[in-house]
C-alpha cells in the first residue's frame, strides 16, 4: 500500500506555483490526505483546461463548476472571488482546498454559515445591504433557471429583512445572518456537497447547480 501510494504522488510530482503540502491542507480542511490526494489530480486537470500553467483561471473555474463562460452570472462570479483568497486574479491549489473544504459534509455549520454571508456581501462591508440580497436572490434563481416577476423578488427580500434585520438598522450583519440561519437551515442547503466524502472513489462533474426551490432561498 505504501509502494502504491508513493507510486501514485510520484505521478503528481510536477508542483504548480502555490502548492502546498498535501498533509498540511487535510490538517487545516475537512479532508483526508487520500482526499487531498484525490483533489490535485482534480486540480491538474482543470489548472490546464485552458491556460496550462498550474493555476486556475475564471475561465477555467466558470466552465469547469458551472458549465458557464465569463456570460452574467454573479453566483459564480462571487464564488470564484472566494475561492481567489488571495485575491490574484487565480486560484492556487491550496485556495481550491481550502474554499472546497466549506462544502464537506464534516465541516462545521458555523463555517458554513460565514462563507455563505460573505457570498452575500457583494461590498465587503461586513454587512449584507437591502440591494445585495436582491441581486444575489435574482442571481440565485437565475441559476436554478427559475423565473420570478420583480413583485415576487421584492417580496423574498422584503421577508427576509424583516425577519433578519432584527436591529432595524437595514443591513444584516453576521450575528443576525446566523440568527437567520438557525432558524431557517435551508438558506445554506447548498453549501454541503456529499459526494466530497467520495472524492477518492470518483471524479464527479463538478456542476454545482443550485437545486433549493424559490421558496428555500430566503425561508422555508
Amino acid at each position: 500500500m505504501l509502494a502504491l501510494k508513493g507510486c501514485f504522488r510520484s505521478l503528481t510530482s510536477r508542483r504548480p506555483p502555490g502548492f502546498e503540502n498535501h498533509d498540511l491542507l487535510a490538517s487545516e480542511t475537512s479532508f483526508s490526505v487520500n482526499e487531498v490526494d484525490a483533489l490535485y489530480v482534480l486540480y491538474e486537470k482543470l489548472s490546464s483546461s485552458i491556460i496550462d500553467d498550474g493555476l486556475i483561471h475564471k475561465e477555467e473555474f466558470l466552465l469547469a463548476l458551472f458549465n458557464c463562460s465569463l456570460k452574467q452570472n454573479l453566483f459564480a462570479q462571487r464564488l470564484f472571488d472566494l475561492f481567489d483568497i488571495k485575491h490574484n486574479g487565480v486560484i492556487e491549489f491550496g485556495e481550491f482546498v481550502r474554499s472546497l473544504s466549506i462544502f464537506h459534509p464534516r465541516t462545521p455549520q458555523a463555517d458554513k454559515i460565514e462563507f455563505a454571508f460573505k457570498l452575500y456581501d457583494l461590498r465587503h462591508t461586513g454587512f449584507i445591504e437591502r440591494d445585495e440580497l436582491k441581486e444575489m436572490v435574482f442571481a440565485i434563481l437565475k441559476e436554478s433557471k427559475l423565473i420570478l416577476p420583480d413583485d415576487a423578488i421584492e417580496a423574498i427580500v422584503d421577508k427576509t429583512f424583516v425577519e433578519a434585520d432584527t436591529k432595524g438598522d437595514g443591513r444584516i450583519d453576521l450575528e443576525e445572518w446566523k440568527e437567520l440561519v438557525i432558524r431557517y437551515p435551508s438558506i445554506i442547503k447548498n453549501m454541503t456537497l456529499p459526494f466530497l466524502k467520495e472524492i477518492t472513489q470518483m471524479f464527479p462533474s463538478f456542476v454545482l447547480t443550485t437545486e433549493a426551490q424559490d421558496s428555500q432561498l430566503v425561508f422555508e
